[in-house]
């Protein structure tokens, strides 16, 4: 029997005082939706299988390269860690699994971690893998370069680091490993740019030699930081390239935030879902860059427009399952509460794609009607699907709203009595 870190019954009441305002509103929206031939409890059903990972690493107080302002109650571990991912899915139904950073996370008894994720109804989602820091006692430096260094033996500690992460999420449960290498150069000449890469592509091959023969690879690109000149994977025709370059187990994984401004992330996802190579995305926001910001809080059109191409790349090849993961850093905010709001964000996207009339949409466009075309993907974003989020979760059995009864818990101030306050840098950087 699952773990409740919040009182159930608590839940409960918070539901009780909501449920005849959201049956309202429900009813209502069942309503305009039956007059354009679309069914809710479909969509509620649909709603109810949405999932996205949580990461580890996000549910602690983020920073920025000037400060890092510590944050009340902070899990001090991987167990704690565990403890506050399992409050977001208990409350948002919508995040049943958890993403681990290692070192950061690598726990002492991996098999107890399991049990413990077991005990709280979460699973591992993919592992990732930590080369763009150095750690205490490390024998090789990756300041100039992890898997792309020009040291063969800073190169050879990547890999095996690498190796060890997939080893531990075997372990774990998980069926993935995602690969971030801050590699680059910050000044023109200082590195030969196709002889990074040569480099990299090498040393993938070592890492995807190792994956288990159900495991997938997912290359993450990133357009600048911490290597300003130039990043080694800097885009998805890059990492693109890499994947094809290794083999059907790798694949290409989007960061909403790793782009230049302006950049049309929706066709970076229609053309690697086309080639068969998007793997998975992290979710997040961004105003400026790589600002990590949380989902949905700067451009909600692009998050649906992003969806409304994973609708599409479904429709032709039902077996397309991408992962999802959220990947944000909150500085001023609760993280538990930026996670939920964030994990509901998402999914509304996910439910809102789902409104598109297909036939109407590909008619307009066989008949280049661009005004009608755009005005279609628009009716289905305009639509306020939060009675059917809402809805969801409770038969799920999370919260009406997720917000509102996390902190009617009083669970941050409870675990604030536990957890002293952690001030200095941030122990887990966002990637």
């Amino acid at each position: 029997m699952t773990q409740h870190i919040i009182d159930a019954v608590q839940v409960e009441q918070h539901n009780a005082s909501q449920r005849a305002t959201l049956q309202a509103d429900y009813d209502a929206l069942g309503g305009m939706l039956s007059r354009r031939g679309v069914d809710i409890e479909a969509l509620t059903a649909k709603a109810q299988t949405f999932a996205v990972a949580v990461p580890s690493w996000g549910v602690g107080t983020g920073g920025t390269r000037f400060a890092r302002f510590p944050g009340k109650g902070e899990p001090r571990d991987v167990t704690e860690k565990l403890q506050d991912c399992a409050v977001i899915h208990q409350l948002t139904r919508a995040t049943p699994t958890v993403s681990l950073h290692f070192p950061w996370d690598k726990p002492a008894d991996p098999q107890a971690l399991r049990q413990q994720a077991d005990a709280l109804g979460l699973g591992f989602d993919a592992v990732n893998s930590n080369t763009f820091q150095d750690q205490a006692g490390q024998a090789q430096t990756y300041k100039f370069g992890s898997l792309t260094a020009t040291s063969a033996a800073a190169r050879e500690q990547a890999v095996a680091h690498n190796i060890d992460c997939i080893e531990l999420g075997k372990v774990l449960g998980s069926k993935g490993l995602t690969v971030w290498v801050g590699d680059g150069a910050n000044f023109p000449g200082q590195s030969n740019l196709r002889g990074a890469l040569e480099r990299y592509i090498d040393s993938a091959r070592g890492i995807y030699a190792a994956l288990p023969a159900d495991w997938l690879m997912y290359i993450e690109h990133k357009l600048f930081e911490p290597a300003f000149y130039c990043s080694v994977i800097a885009d998805w025709g890059t990492s693109f390239a890499v994947a094809q370059q290794l083999g059907d187990k790798a694949k290409c994984l989007v960061d909403l935030g790793h782009h230049a401004p302006n950049t049309n992330i929706e066709m970076i996802v229609a053309r690697l879902a086309q080639f068969g190579k998007l793997g998975g995305f992290h979710f997040n926001d961004s105003k400026y860059g790589d600002d990590d910001l949380d989902s949905g809080s700067i451009d909600p059109f692009q998050l649906f427009l992003v969806f409304n191409e994973l609708a599409d790349a479904t429709l032709r090849n039902p077996a397309f399952s991408p992962a999802y993961m959220l990947d944000q850093s909150h500085n001023v905010t609760d993280p538990i509460e930026s996670l939920m709001n964030s994990a509901v964000e998402v999914q509304r996207a996910f439910v809102q794609a789902s409104l598109v009339d297909r036939a109407a949409l590909a008619a307009f466009q066989e008949g280049n009607d661009a005004l009608q075309a755009a005005q279609t993907l628009k009716r289905a974003f305009r639509t306020d699907v939060s009675p059917i989020l809402a809805m969801a979760r409770v038969r799920s059995g999370g919260a009406a709203d997720p917000v509102a009864a996390y902190r009617a818990s009083g669970y941050r101030e409870q675990v604030a009595v536990k957890r002293p306050p952690k001030a200095g840098a941030s122990g887990s950087g966002i990637v």
